[in-house]
């Protein structure tokens, strides 16, 4: 299963959705909303998040599994190096082998101090390059430390993110050069929301192939989307989240849409991107879908763009 969306990321069309999990001990739900709209019928796979903005959740590594089992997809597992060290991130990578949890998305984390829960301290004990550096380590049949496993593991194939959108653009080429030459088979960027943007990270995502000496496999760019529906989202996203640029012209339209009316506001935001989506697909067919875990939304805009 894992080797044929493996295939499909890098040689066809590739969609996948982001869950979050639930700050709940309840995962069943999402799974049956996602049944309920056919929507692991229009993907070819997941993402699961882990504790995003240091936000306690349901565990990603279980929703992940659950995804997988649930859907016969493979499910992207988040992994942080916020809250865990080398002994608990290697140590779950050997479970999540027998279970199939083979692709692994590697982040350093949100920081700990914005976190919901009190006095809450980060681990850290490197950033999302040295949790690609272990994934490289347990392919080679060895753990971080350089000691032999009994057993040889299945493959891993590592993932990683970069801002879609920097006032110099040398900053997101030294980041996918980095993460790059630390092994991820694939980077996943921030939501992108036009043909420029897209068209600025596929040259420098090519650019810094180039500067790799040698690749087991064609690493690819994975186009992050996350559908806007009102004006306040879209001034959140370009205010105050680093790496995202939401067009001007968005946010003029959203503008005047809402003067109308709230419903001609949500009905402009999914035109937008709606076209946006069908325009990134168009262009460079990889996506991987950010809703928040609003999947009547999703739906509306894949039955109309795929």
């Amino acid at each position: 299963m894992i080797e044929k969306f493996i295939n499909k990321l890098q040689n066809q069309k590739f969609l996948t959705l982001e869950v979050t999990p639930p700050h709940s001990p309840n995962f069943t739900k999402i799974v049956e909303s996602i049944k309920n709209l056919k929507l692991n019928d229009m993907v070819d796979g997941f993402s699961t998040t882990d504790n995003p903005l240091a936000r306690l959740k349901y565990s990603s590594l279980f929703s992940a599994l659950k995804l997988q089992q649930s859907f016969q997809k493979p499910c992207i597992t988040t992994m942080s190096m916020r809250d865990k060290n080398k002994i608990a991130l290697q140590s779950e990578m050997l479970g999540m082998n027998e279970y199939d949890l083979r692709a692994i998305l590697a982040l350093t984390g949100d920081p700990a101090r914005i976190s919901d829960q009190p006095n809450a301290k980060a681990v850290n004990e490197g950033r999302s390059t040295l949790l690609l550096d272990m994934i490289k380590c347990y392919n080679s049949g060895i753990d971080y430390a350089g000691k032999p496993f009994t057993e040889a593991l299945k493959a891993i194939y590592p993932f990683a993110v970069t801002n879609a959108y920097a006032k110099n653009k040398k900053t997101i080429y030294k980041n996918i050069l980095t993460k790059l030459n630390h092994g991820a088979i694939a980077i996943i960027t921030q939501p992108v929301y036009d043909i420029e943007n897209a068209k600025m990270l596929i040259e420098l995502f090519e650019e810094a192939k180039k500067e790799l000496s040698f690749l087991d496999v064609t690493p690819i760019l994975v186009f992050g989307f996350f559908p806007i529906t009102k004006l306040r989202t879209a001034q959140f996203l370009s205010s105050h989240v680093p790496g995202i640029h939401v067009p001007s012209s968005w946010m003029k339209k959203l503008l005047l849409a809402k003067e109308i009316s709230e419903e001609q506001e949500i009905k402009t935001g999914m035109d937008l991107s709606q076209k946006a989506f069908k325009d990134l697909y168009a262009f460079h067919p990889k996506i991987h879908f950010m809703a928040a875990n609003h999947f009547n939304i999703v739906k509306e805009i894949l039955k109309v763009s795929l």
